[in-house]
């Protein structure tokens, strides 16, 4: 089956660092969480991906282009002039996608859902979509899917009130059939949409597999930060992450913290547990600690967000 990656969403949560680029296109460790999710779909032979873009589209295809680096083929649906959800994006991507039946990737999901579990437990249930799902470890803060004993979705469930139900993992495995009849051009979102209204309507359309998967947040700038430095530990990189073209001054003094792109740190400054954006250049003898560094653009003025 071929995957569709949803990443043209807004990003709001994780502002300031998506102002710079889309949620996706933002390492972690080292890596663009879109690179990530490809090596983990290719590691279970997905090998045909379409991206859907919308917010910050370039930042993207300059990490990704065609995938042939990563073993891939990736062609793209370009959503505008406004995003069109997380079903009416699915929805504009069908004809792309050229499949029936087709893998559903949240744009910034860390996970190690085995796909062909999830796939195996579609073609069983004969469900339109099914939700890769885990026990819930954190209902107060997300919200959860419940489940009847057949394994059909019922309902959802708001955070603080999830007790009881299973954490969504950000991967599905969808029919064209769920987003085929959504109008054209036209923004819907698949929970609190069109969903619920298969669940009134077809009775275990839609379904979930509880697997043991792991599931890393990225959502917030402190979650980035948490995710970011468990994958550091993880991966032995260290406890600062450089992208390419980072210049330090031999006087300064960087400690625990990722610096993106064409970084400049100054003479004499001082970073400790920062994330340094794209493009930003840390002024001579300055001192930061546990904030997002964004510059802002055609000035030298700097956006610091403390976290």
């Amino acid at each position: 089956m071929p995957a569709l990656v949803l990443a043209a969403g807004l990003g709001v949560r994780l502002r300031p660092l998506t102002q710079v680029r889309a949620k996706p296109a933002i390492p972690v460790a080292g890596q663009p969480i879109v690179r990530r999710i490809i090596r983990w779909l290719a590691s279970h032979q997905v090998t045909d991906l379409v991206i859907n873009l919308h917010h910050l589209p370039h930042t993207l295809t300059t990490v990704v282009g065609d995938g042939s680096d990563l073993a891939v083929r990736v062609r793209y649906s370009w959503e505008s002039p406004q995003v069109l959800g997380s079903a009416g994006g699915p929805r504009q991507a069908l004809d792309i996608l050229g499949a029936e039946t087709f893998f559903l990737v949240n744009g910034d999901t860390l996970t190690d859902v085995d796909l062909g579990r999830l796939a195996a437990a579609h073609a069983a249930n004969g469900a339109l979509v099914t939700l890769a799902l885990a026990r819930h470890h954190d209902p107060q803060r997300y919200g959860g899917v419940r489940l009847d004993d057949r394994g059909r979705v019922i309902g959802f469930a708001p955070r603080g009130a999830a007790d009881g139900s299973f954490h969504f993992v950000g991967v599905q495995v969808a029919s064209a059939e769920a987003f085929g009849s959504l109008p054209a051009h036209t923004p819907v979102n698949s929970i609190g949409g069109v969903y619920d209204e298969l669940m009134a309507s077809r009775p275990g359309a839609i379904c979930g597999s509880v697997l043991d998967a792991s599931f890393s947040d990225v959502g917030t700038v402190s979650d980035y930060w948490t995710t970011s430095e468990a994958l550091m530990r993880a991966e032995a990189l260290g406890d600062t992450i450089q992208g390419t073209g980072v210049r330090l001054d031999r006087s300064a003094h960087v400690t625990r913290s990722i610096l993106w792109d064409n970084v400049s740190v100054g003479a004499g400054a001082t970073l400790d547990e920062c994330i340094v954006t794209d493009g930003v250049r840390v002024p001579p003898g300055s001192t930061y600690r546990r904030c997002a560094i964004v510059g802002r653009p055609a000035t030298d003025e700097l956006l610091v967000s403390p976290f």
